[in-house]
């Protein structure tokens, strides 16, 4: 029990979850040596982990203090370390995308626009600015505050990015939809988590 506690908490969880997948993209690419099309395979496996480990790590507050069980309080846990490894599917991502601009250039700029470069860029910047604010150093360097509203904001913002970016694909492929479901699932639940607190005068009081 306690090397599986060693294993599944913290930044062994952390190191576990990022070796498999950059295995499983290694492998997933492998099965199309490594040519465009095992790229672009890799892009799509690393769009739905991440979108796996955002919803898992974006929820997981709102999950603990709504249901409260041994998932939920590992998931609240553990919630840096499910966020951290996301950071490091899109990094996984970022790589294929560049090797995907380098391996077909004109592939690439069809499938790419300015508006991609603008909003996935923003997307990045907030990738980056949360991972870099992970640890207790840099979270206490920023302060309690600033960490609050940096990880609100950068959250709903990908959130939105992700509903975006599955969304548009609906009307070519409408299974897409299906990705849209723990999305709103987790917008949802942070709501009524929300709803269920207490005003902060309220607090006080009690």
């Amino acid at each position: 029990m306690a090397t599986r506690r060693n294993w599944f908490e913290g930044w062994r969880l952390f190191g576990l979850l990022t070796l498999t997948l950059i295995g499983l993209s290694i492998w997933i690419a492998a099965m199309r040596q490594f040519e465009v099309e095992g790229v672009r395979m890799v892009i799509r496996f690393t769009a739905r982990t991440s979108l796996l480990f955002f919803c898992l790590a974006f929820s997981a507050a709102a999950l603990a203090r709504l249901w409260p069980n041994a998932w939920t309080h590992w998931q609240r846990r553990n919630r840096r370390y499910l966020g951290v490894t996301f950071a490091a599917s899109h990094a996984i991502q970022a790589v294929t995308i560049a090797a995907f601009a380098i391996l077909d250039p004109p592939g690439f700029a069809a499938a790419t626009s300015a508006v991609s470069y603008i909003f996935g860029g923003i997307g990045y910047a907030f990738i980056i600015a949360l991972t870099a604010t992970s640890f207790d150093r840099t979270a206490a360097m920023l302060g309690s505050c600033a960490w609050r509203r940096l990880h609100l904001i950068g959250g709903y913002y990908l959130l939105l990015q992700f509903m975006v970016s599955f969304g548009k694909r609906i009307p070519e492929m409408p299974l897409y939809a299906l990705f849209l479901l723990p999305l709103a699932a987790v917008f949802a639940l942070r709501m009524i988590s929300m709803a269920g607190r207490p005003a902060p005068r309220q607090a006080q009081a009690s």
